[in-house]
């Protein structure tokens, strides 16, 4: 590869106008003769700066509503011919072909007009080809050619002309086609994307996976992990959106506890205050209050001890109150909504806490995917929006659940696709009061749940279980008879779960057996 290449003609033709009077102005002072189109053609001569029009160079007018413009030999035999190649050379003489050295196209913004809720037509005329194209054939010949494909570049380039006497050097060419080749992979991939939702295809034939490096991480879940973040666009509010006010790096465990927690209170509509504190991506304490102080209160009563470096998630604004209780225990992050003056400053004393702020919550039944990699492959899904309201259940045994139970089934089994399986879940006047998660066995997640409602209860200094008098979730059927059993030597008086298991007359005939009232669900919630 060349190493050193003096720019003598750039050409020019971008969407988005950020630094291109700089980047004008610089190419200018070294001599280029600047090719352009339409908008940027325009800007540039506005700017005091000489422009030539790709008609003129071309010898063949824009035409279509600009559809064809730069679809020329004279473009891309420019940006491809091989400079030391007797052959090309001859060619681009005979032709008349001036070399090109410098390409900076940025696209039509196809993301951005889908984004807006656009109509199909206006979608599809969103739909750059020259742009692509150009770019592909500069990134193709980067031994002669610089392309630049975001504002970003803008001052690399600047910088290396500076030093080199106009020129460009061959790494940072080599780097500016790699990232050439990234963005026209991930354009074409939101392309592709788009048109099978158009179409109603969940699942193409072939999977295209776009996304934008948010951040290189210190490390990934251990430290001899290498890890960074990316996201892949959309105004869903989460992690990826949100701002973080204050505090250190966000970490890779950080990013993935913090998502699960605001995932979690997303389920909570703001009329009722909601507060999820999440550990190891599992929730340990999810509580509805008067108001966020009394979630959260409830919540950490749960399982304090797990909530000490926690994650900490609400379904409103975090105000005063609930953000001074929350900081009187080590916590990593908080997310909300938003944050009153009084929340900031109490937080503000913690300056490692960080605070995040996402402006909305996630819509718990919006459309989307999920996906996990596997050894040679990844795994597709639709997200879990499944939800089960009152009229869904059915009761099987001989005594009915009282309306106290039935609001503290729903929400434990709302809580359930939350927590790991095989989950069981203890919830009593609007909390959670034990959780058994990632079990093997789901007596186990039983047995776990339970033990963990008498180490709350010694830590508030009660002798009675918190969860006896409770409601139990089980994400999955009963297998058999015994998690039922354990759920209520524990103190549990109703149970919700989906039902379906090959022995559900036993299982049935037990909580009859043991006066609970149960109900089924048809629906589980599995999360690996």
């Amino acid at each position: 590869m060349n190493d050193l290449v003096v720019v003598k003609r750039a050409l020019i033709s971008v969407s988005d106008k950020t630094g291109l009077e700089d980047l004008g102005r610089a190419l200018a002072s070294h001599g280029v003769e600047i090719l352009s189109t339409g908008g940027t053609a325009r800007a540039l001569a506005t700017a005091g700066m000489a422009v030539r029009e790709v008609s003129e160079h071309t010898g063949f007018p824009e035409m279509m509503d600009g559809r064809v413009k730069t679809l020329h030999p004279k473009v891309h035999g420019g940006l491809l011919a091989l400079r030391d190649d007797p052959e090309h050379a001859k060619s681009m003489a005979e032709h008349d072909i001036g070399a090109i050295d410098l390409v900076v196209v940025n696209l039509y913004p196809f993301e951005e007009t889908v984004a807006k809720g656009a109509d199909f037509a206006t979608c599809i005329e969103n739909i750059d080809i020259g742009g692509p194209a150009m770019i592909r054939s500069a990134a193709k010949n980067h031994a002669y050619v610089a392309v630049l494909t975001d504002p970003d570049d803008y001052a690399p380039v600047i910088a290396a002309m500076a030093q080199d006497n106009g020129a460009t050097n061959g790494d940072l060419r080599q780097g500016l086609a790699a990232k050439a080749y990234a963005r026209t992979a991930s354009y074409d991939g939101a392309i592709s994307t788009w048109f099978a939702e158009q179409r109603g295809e969940t699942f193409p034939d072939r999977l295209v996976v776009t996304a934008a490096k948010q951040a290189e991480l210190r490390y990934g879940e251990n430290p001899h992990q290498a890890a960074a973040f990316y996201t892949a666009g959309g105004a869903r509010p989460g992690v990826a959106t949100a701002r973080q006010l204050q505090g250190k790096e966000l970490s890779y465990n950080n990013l993935n506890d913090t998502d699960a927690a605001f995932e979690l209170v997303g389920e909570f509509d703001p009329s009722r205050a909601a507060v999820a504190i999440i550990k190891h991506a599992n929730p340990c304490g999810v509580a509805l209050g008067a108001d966020l102080l009394d979630a959260y209160q409830k919540a950490l009563r749960c399982d304090p001890v797990s909530a000490f470096g926690g994650i900490i998630a609400t379904n409103r604004p975090l105000d005063g109150p609930a953000a001074e209780a929350m900081v009187k225990i080590m916590t990593e992050v908080i997310i909300a909504p938003n944050a009153d003056d009084a929340a900031k400053a109490a937080i503000a004393g913690k300056k490692n806490l960080r605070l995040l702020l996402t402006g909305g919550l996630p819509d718990p039944m919006a459309s989307g995917m999920t996906l996990k990699s596997l050894a040679g492959g990844y795994l597709l899904q639709t997200r879990d929006g499944g939800r089960i309201n009152a009229g869904d259940l059915k009761v099987v045994t001989k005594r009915q659940p009282s309306e106290r139970e039935i609001a503290d089934l729903l929400l434990a089994f709302k809580i359930c696709k939350h927590v790991k399986s095989n989950a069981i879940i203890y919830v009593k006047d609007g909390a959670t009061v034990g959780i058994g998660a990632g079990q093997m066995s789901r007596v186990d997640s039983a047995r776990i749940a339970a033990r963990k409602s008498e180490d709350a209860a010694s830590a508030a200094g009660q002798s009675e279980p918190l969860a006896k008098g409770s409601v139990v979730a089980s994400d999955a059927f009963f297998p058999f008879a015994d998690g039922l059993l354990a759920a209520a030597e524990a103190g549990a008086t109703a149970v919700i779960q989906p039902g379906g298991s090959m022995r559900d007359t036993e299982v049935i005939a037990a909580a009859d057996e043991a006066g609970l009232a149960m109900v089924l669900t048809g629906m589980r919630h599995f999360r690996h």
